[in-house]
C-alpha cells in the first residue's frame, strides 16, 4: 500500500518543479534597434507637401469667394439703386395732382355737389346731377398777370434824316481820314 501513495507525490513534485524552473525569470541584455529613417523622412515630407497643397488650396478657394462676393455686392448696389428709381418713379405715377389732370383731359369731370352711397341700404343721398365741364374744379391755377411796371409798353425812337447843311460836302476828307486810320492799323 505504501508504494501507490509515493508515486503521486514524486510525480506532483517533478510538475512542480518543472513550472518553478520554467517560471523564473533571467535577466535579458538590451537589444537597441534603430528604426529605419526612410520610412519616417518620407512620411514627414508627404504631410508638409499635403498641408502645403492644401493651404494652397484653401487660399485659392478663399479668393474666389471674396471675388464672387464683391462681384454680388456690386449687384446688390445696382439693384438697390434700379429699386430706388422705380420706387420715385411709382411716387409720381401715384401723385393725385397728376392723376386728377389726366383724369380731366381724358374727359372725366369732379361733381360739383356729391352722392353718397349707404353700403347696408345700398340708397344714396344726396342730389344727383350730372357733372359738365363748365362746373370742373380747376386743378391749375390761372397764370399770373404781370404788373406793369414789368411789362411796360415799348418805346420808338424814330431818327431824322439829316438835312442837307448837315452833310458834309467834301468826300475826299472822309476817304483820307479812313485811310490814314487803315495805315495805324497795319502798323501795329
Amino acid at each position: 500500500m505504501s508504494s501507490p501513495v509515493l508515486q503521486p507525490r514524486t510525480r506532483v513534485t517533478r510538475i512542480a518543479q518543472e513550472a518553478v524552473d520554467r517560471a523564473r525569470l533571467t535577466v535579458v541584455p538590451r537589444v537597441r534597434s534603430r528604426a529605419p529613417r526612410v520610412p519616417f523622412v518620407t512620411l514627414v515630407s508627404l504631410v508638409l507637401v499635403g498641408g502645403i497643397v492644401g493651404l494652397l488650396l484653401f487660399n485659392t478657394s478663399m479668393q474666389q469667394a471674396s471675388f464672387t462676393a464683391s462681384a454680388l455686392e456690386g449687384e446688390a448696389d445696382t439693384l438697390a439703386a434700379r429699386e430706388q428709381t422705380l420706387r420715385m418713379e411709382l411716387d409720381e405715377l401715384r401723385n393725385p395732382q397728376r392723376v386728377a389732370q389726366q383724369a380731366q383731359e381724358m374727359g372725366m369731370v369732379i361733381p360739383t355737389a356729391p352722392v353718397f352711397l349707404d353700403l347696408q341700404t345700398g340708397k344714396t343721398s344726396g342730389v344727383r346731377t350730372p357733372a359738365t365741364r363748365e362746373d370742373a374744379l380747376r386743378l391749375l391755377p390761372p397764370a399770373p398777370v404781370k404788373p406793369a411796371v414789368l411789362a411796360p409798353a415799348p418805346t420808338t425812337v424814330v431818327v431824322p434824316a439829316p438835312s442837307a447843311a448837315e452833310q458834309p460836302t467834301t468826300p475826299a476828307t472822309d476817304s483820307t481820314a479812313t485811310q490814314k486810320q487803315a495805315r495805324k492799323n497795319r502798323n501795329r
